[in-house]
């Protein structure tokens, strides 16, 4: 049992029996003495991807999911489907796009450091890297001396992913993102 002030993101919880990834946390304290803090949660229900809100106090506890992680590789996209391939045993499986469709703008080909998470034998959810590297394609062109002005604009990268990035990154410039806020993080290397 996991008590709420301990939750985190990306934790897997067990939400009316089936597994919940927590995606976004919301401490609420309150101002009036001897009232209970509340943990607002958004969670993604793991099996029909439905997302729900809940609110626990600090001492409600949710008993953490049993899962298995597993390293594996994202290989290719058709035109429905994510093609991934286990890391220790080489098979292959396929995951709908829509499924995936909050993670795909973070994804390229041959991508490695991808973990699936399994129940039963079955990928219910797979979990990117914190960060990713991936090059600008289109971005209005960097302005010389800019750097100090902590001005912003977007930039469009290789996987159509729109993050704003500082003035001064031309196209090109492979750049950090946060795969969990879809943040710039800063360049690359």
């Amino acid at each position: 049992m996991v008590p709420a002030k301990d939750f985190k993101r990306r934790m897997v919880v067990e939400i009316d029996g089936t597994p919940h990834m927590i995606e976004q946390i919301q401490v609420q304290t309150p101002s009036a003495r001897g009232a209970a803090t509340l943990y607002k949660i958004k969670a993604r229900n793991l099996k029909t991807q439905a997302r729900v809100e809940k609110s626990y106090r600090g001492t409600d506890a949710l008993n953490e999911s049993s899962f298995e992680r597993r390293p594996i590789q994202y290989l290719y996209r058709d035109a429905d489907e994510l093609h991934f391939m286990d890391s220790d045993n080489y098979n292959q499986f396929a995951i709908s796009a829509e499924e995936l469709r909050d993670q795909v703008l973070f994804m390229t080909e041959n991508m490695e450091g991808v973990q699936a998470l399994v129940v039963d034998d079955e990928v219910i959810a797979i979990e990117l890297p914190d960060t990713v590297e991936l090059p600008i394609v289109e971005t209005t062109p960097g302005v010389r001396g800019n750097s100090a002005t902590g001005r912003t604009k977007p930039a469009t990268l290789s996987t159509g992913f729109v993050v704003q990035v500082p003035e001064h990154l031309d196209q090109g410039t492979v750049i950090r993102v946060d795969t969990r806020t879809g943040e710039y993080l800063g360049r690359a290397g």
